[in-house]
């Protein structure tokens, strides 16, 4: 288990030298990258040919990763858990690299979402999570996965009102779905809160899905698919539906789609099949990521993990991930992907949602990287002030 300890006393004081394969939004270098005071000072080397697979020996140096999507981890639950819960599980996922994360909710009466949501503005004043994605309530109950579907219900610009003015600046992301009702004015709070209306949970056809990407793009809202293909009609060659007009809107620059890389949500197969520019991966990650098999809660419903899945307790259905980004990034590599390829999936493209323009490794830029050691294997976080 990696270890949290802080490098020096007050932030931005951090000096570290490393060398290894270094991922660059040029490229990836072979050369040394060199922290002080907490920032980028000096990256030389040379640029070396895009190979599948990790080095096989010296360090592989990657930016930090960004998880748009994550319930929580290490007995620590997002939608439910007091705020010293929560703060564990963000801390989890940081010792496992993903330095910028948004905690996920799930569908639950108005008054419940903005209660926690006041309990994870403290996490967001400390860093530790950037923000905060509303999965629900107003999906399609047909198509609720693991959520409960007594607390779903239609669009309410009301409602959703009031868990923004709780939230106070720190709501970023919405799932709903494209048939809701009172989509457009659902979308007028996104364009006037910057939030990212992320599309989901649906029985939408291809036009009905289309049609609100459109307007969603009429309107200067960043749209996003929650985790492509799950809790969405299959993808058939005369009924494209929902992940049809996700993906077409992906490839022409007008979305960005969410897959669940982690072998169980996706076959690799899926994810090689539909990786475009605008995907990213995403964890989905529920309170049992890091933590043994057994019985735990997703929102209010039980939740049963066997062999590293998490199932309902109540009909199978499954309930989020177990994973970390870190360790879909190592599955990845080893099967075949590039680094470049990789950091894509895993950074990259989560930064140009999020609008983060100092997310790379670059020179002048914070410390914001994660280190793997010539195996593959996680070995350090080095985030401004601390190494993990």
């Amino acid at each position: 288990m990696a270890r949290v300890a802080q490098f020096q006393e007050h932030a931005g004081q951090m000096d570290a030298i490393l060398s290894g394969r270094i991922v660059m939004p040029q490229g990836v270098i072979d050369g040394t990258l060199t922290v002080e005071n907490g920032v980028i000072a000096k990256i030389e080397g040379r640029k070396v040919a895009e190979s599948s697979g990790f080095p096989g020996q010296g360090l592989t140096i990657v930016p930090g990763f960004i998880d748009l999507h994550n319930h929580g981890g290490h007995g620590g639950a997002f939608p439910t858990g007091t705020v010293e819960q929560a703060r564990r599980a963000a801390q989890y996922h940081r010792s496992h690299g993903t330095t910028v994360m948004l905690a996920s909710m799930v569908s639950a009466p108005v008054e419940a979402l903005s209660a926690q949501v006041r309990n994870l503005q403290n996490l967001c004043e400390e860093g530790l999570i950037y923000g905060i994605h509303l999965e629900g309530p107003f999906i399609n109950a047909c198509r609720c996965g693991a959520q409960n579907p007594q607390f779903i219900y239609p669009g309410s610009p009301g409602d959703l009102a009031q868990v923004i003015e709780a939230g106070q600046g720190w709501i970023k992301s919405i799932t709903l779905a494209p048939e809701t009702e009172n989509l457009a004015d659902i979308l007028d709070l996104c364009a006037a809160h910057n939030i990212i209306a992320s599309f989901g949970h649906t029985d939408a056809d291809f036009d009905t899905t289309m049609n609100a990407i459109s307007l969603a793009r009429e309107k200067a809202v960043t749209v996003t698919a929650t985790h492509l293909f799950n809790a969405m009609p299959p993808l058939h060659h005369r009924a494209p539906g929902a992940v049809g007009a996700l993906l077409a809107a992906a490839r022409a620059g007008d979305a960005y789609v969410e897959l669940i890389a982690d072998g169980v949500h996706l076959s690799d197969g899926t994810v090689d099949a539909v990786r475009v520019e605008n995907a990213f991966f995403i964890t989905d990650a529920m309170e049992a990521a890091g933590m043994p098999d057994g019985h735990y809660i997703l929102g209010v419903l039980d939740v049963t993990v066997a062999g590293g899945v998490a199932r309902l307790s109540d009909g199978g259905t499954i309930a989020g991930g177990t994973s970390t980004l870190a360790q879909q990034f190592g599955h990845h590599v080893r099967r075949g992907m590039s680094l470049i390829d990789a950091t894509l999936h895993t950074s990259t493209t989560a930064s140009r949602v999020l609008g983060l323009e100092n997310h790379a490794i670059a020179e002048k830029n914070a410390a914001n990287f994660v280190v793997f050691d010539s195996n593959g294997h996680l070995q350090q976080v080095y985030l401004i002030d601390q190494v993990i």
